[in-house]
């Protein structure tokens, strides 16, 4: 395994090893003790698991009897049976299915029936992120798998209660452009601006509406990132202002460092992100991240940047070790994130 470069980031938290093969961390925020927040993370094996971790990097709880749990995203304040509650969902690769928990219990909120792509096993499902659409609270899981045609690459479903506590999606459209060099895996969607981005690995980021109904919900908005990478373009996160402004990060992996980009856009050009600043990190061959903007109790005053590692862990970094002198930090009062 590589070691980290000399001026790599080093995390304030490391957390406890899982068995197998970390992959993709989520972070849900506590509703009224941020230092009680949670990281979720998947473990990706045949024998794999979710995995709930306290911010000292701690093991506190475990889903197991995951068939290769790829990605997890979270959502917060789902309808079931009239009731809000907060979710996670992650792919289950080897099931070709998502499977979907509350949080913070960690209890099975889905029937196993939640199979994508119609359950072809040429396009496992890898990534996934959840959008809550401001307009009407509707929640949508776009998904991204193993393979797929090179237009269309992307499945996005809404997802609703079934009339018993449970979830159901339906399908409601398939797209996004692919370069057919390698997959696509990490996926983000940036709820407040509208948008979903999502790394073609060999090829660079790309952009798009994440409202299945906006007029522009075919047509790709941008493609950045396509120079400069060692090899694959993974994982992608989003530190968010309240103004609309922020931070898109995706992780160079082989390369061991994470790309950080504007995430407005340039004045007038909101689809042209300009690279700002590139972050050498400790986490090796990282393919998993997330962020929060929000104050996480002492360690994480300005938000928490969680990354994965060889090695089995996830990596906690605070982010004004991040920002150094170049990027913006976030005042702790800002709002929870939904």
């Amino acid at each position: 395994m590589r070691t980290p470069a000399p001026d790599a980031l080093k995390p304030r938290v490391v957390t406890e090893p899982t068995p197998h093969d970390t992959d993709d961390p989520a972070i849900w925020i506590h509703p009224t003790d941020r230092a009680k927040s949670l990281v979720l993370g998947t473990d990706k094996d045949t024998d794999g698991a979710l995995y709930v971790y306290d911010l000292d990097g701690k093991i506190v709880n475990r889903v197991g009897g995951l068939k290769r749990p790829n990605n997890v995203d979270l959502a917060y304040g789902f309808l079931l049976k009239g009731k809000p509650t907060d979710i996670a969902i992650t792919t289950e690769r080897e099931l070709q299915r998502l499977r979907v928990f509350s949080v913070p219990d960690m209890k099975g909120l889905d029937k196993g029936d939640l199979v994508v792509f119609d359950g072809d096993k040429t396009r496992g499902p890898m990534g996934i992120a959840l959008y809550q659409r401001p307009r009407d609270g509707a929640l949508f899981a776009i998904v991204g798998g193993k393979a797929g045609p090179a237009t269309g690459y992307l499945a996005q479903y809404r997802l609703a209660d079934d009339g018993t506590g449970q979830v159901k999606m339906s399908l409601v459209r398939q797209f996004g452009a692919y370069s057919g060099k390698k997959e696509i895996e990490a996926i983000a969607v940036d709820t407040e601006l509208g948008y979903v981005y999502y790394s073609d690995e060999s090829f660079g980021v790309r952009k798009y509406a994440a409202d299945p109904d906006a007029p522009d919900a075919g047509k790709e908005l941008a493609v950045f990132g396509t120079t400069g990478y060692t090899q694959d373009h993974e994982g992608i996160s989003i530190y968010k202002f309240t103004n609309g402004t922020g931070y898109l990060l995706v992780s160079d992996q082989q390369a061991d460092r994470f790309r950080i980009y504007r995430r407005e856009g340039e004045p007038g050009r909101p689809h042209e992100h300009t690279l700002v600043k590139t972050v050498p990190v400790s986490a090796i061959d990282s393919d998993g991240s997330e962020v929060t903007s929000l104050a996480l109790g002492p360690k994480f005053p300005h938000g928490l940047f969680v990354a994965m590692s060889l090695g089995k862990v996830f990596h906690f970094y605070a982010w004004e070790d991040v920002a150094g002198t170049d990027l913006k930090i976030a005042p702790s009062g800002v709002p929870r994130e939904r």
